[in-house]
């Protein structure tokens, strides 16, 4: 978890959130995604909340 939390420039698909994530946390890009996408089948803000780290996590040099 030595990671610093951004965005990659590589291997994103929209936004580069999940890749960060999963970079960060050490699991990989896909169980990210498929842990998001499954989480978008519950009410909640998670969809704004992905939006908001897109806007608020810096991407990688």
């Amino acid at each position: 978890m030595s990671a610093t939390l951004a965005r990659p420039r590589r291997g994103r698909m929209i936004g580069g959130v999940c890749a960060g994530l999963a970079r960060r946390f050490g699991v990989s890009p896909l169980t990210v995604r498929v842990l998001f996408l499954l989480s978008c089948l519950l009410p909640g803000p998670q969809f704004l909340i992905y939006l908001a780290l897109w806007l608020v996590l810096p991407a990688e040099d």
